[in-house]
């Protein structure tokens, strides 16, 4: 079978290897659809924590099971996947935070993904597509991953939630905040994505920090309360460190996003808030099963971020062109 390797960073090979073998606890994915991630194009930079070379990626599947041990699921069904393998038996999976595993293998990072026609999934990893079309299947992942930081910071009903960057991930949580029964506010320095949040997404205060004022408009958004949940997705030092002066008095900052460098922050500020700082990772079958739901029930709309589309023997030509932020990729979208 034919599999796309990114052998060092900025260079991808197309490449033939042997069609996965069925083992014990284990089932055989005919892949159909993967979405292109932040994380996808920060590996392909060389930018990404965490990662070794060379890498197969891609870890928001879709696919069509071909061999499966799991008698929950059958062959010729159409599946998502969690594609944070765990190891079952650490801290974190003992109390239900598999996401977190000390031992965690995420697909398409830690170990070889999805960017092949077939790969082989744990059997505990496979998600029913209940219904849903490979497109909106593949997009599952990513919008969990928004599910799980909205989760995190608990999220209420009238809430000014304000999220940092308006790429795949940040609107995934403006999405599932709204959905929550947030008032959103999107921040980022992209007009075109802000643009986008609007038109698209309904988002009703937009603030591009390049050309305003951010704190003057914040204040008068939120009547001088400030916002009470601030949600990273941006992973980037400068934005994260500078937003710690944007949250209310007893507000949550979520970290989504991920950098390599330190956080920084003025304690006798952050204290006198009696702030909470957070990180949320990957995302656990609960936000895969709400996402689903919400996209069953039309309340997201998740072909809405598809903006750019390649076959799989086209990634490689295409792949360099979807970090340019003047090409206004939302989500890249591959198909086998």
């Amino acid at each position: 079978m034919k599999e796309l390797v990114c052998t060092t960073p900025g260079v991808f090979e197309y490449q033939e290897t042997e069609k996965p073998i069925l083992t014990q606890g284990h089932s055989i994915l005919e892949i159909k659809k993967v979405g292109v991630c932040g994380t996808d194009l920060h590996a392909f930079s060389g930018n990404q924590p965490f990662f070794t070379y060379p890498r197969r990626l891609g870890h928001e599947i879709a696919a069509k099971i071909t061999s499966t041990n799991n008698p929950e699921f059958k062959e010729g069904e159409a599946v998502t996947i969690l594609p944070y393998f765990y190891c079952g038996k650490c801290i974190a999976c003992r109390n239900g935070k598999e996401n977190c595993c000390t031992s965690i293998n995420v697909c398409g990072v830690h170990i070889d993904g999805a960017m092949a026609e077939y790969i082989t999934v744990p059997d505990y990893s496979l998600v029913h597509g209940e219904g849903l079309s490979y497109e909106e299947l593949a997009l599952v992942e990513p919008l969990a991953i928004g599910a799980h930081g909205v989760r995190r910071a608990d999220v209420r009903t009238g809430e000014f939630v304000l999220v940092l960057g308006a790429g795949p991930i940040g609107l995934g949580i403006m999405e599932l905040a709204r959905i929550a029964g947030a008032k959103v506010i999107a921040l980022d320095i992209n007009e075109k994505r802000l643009q986008f949040c609007q038109e698209k997404l309904g988002v009703e205060y937009v603030i591009n920090s390049l050309q305003e004022n951010v704190i003057e408009r914040l204040q008068k958004i939120t009547q001088s309360d400030m916002p009470t949940v601030i949600i990273d997705a941006t992973g980037n030092q400068k934005a994260i460190n500078g937003a710690f002066q944007y949250l209310a008095h007893g507000g949550r900052y979520v970290l989504v996003g991920l950098q390599k460098g330190e956080i920084s922050f003025i304690h006798p500020e952050f204290h006198k808030r009696e702030s909470t700082l957070m990180s949320s990772r990957n995302a656990n079958r609960i936000d895969f099963e709400h996402v689903i739901d919400c996209m069953k029930k039309g309340l997201i709309k998740p072909t809405t971020y598809i903006t750019h589309t390649a076959t799989f023997e086209e990634v490689k030509a295409n792949f360099e062109n979807w970090l340019n932020p003047e090409n206004g990729v939302i989500k890249a979208m591959i198909s086998f």
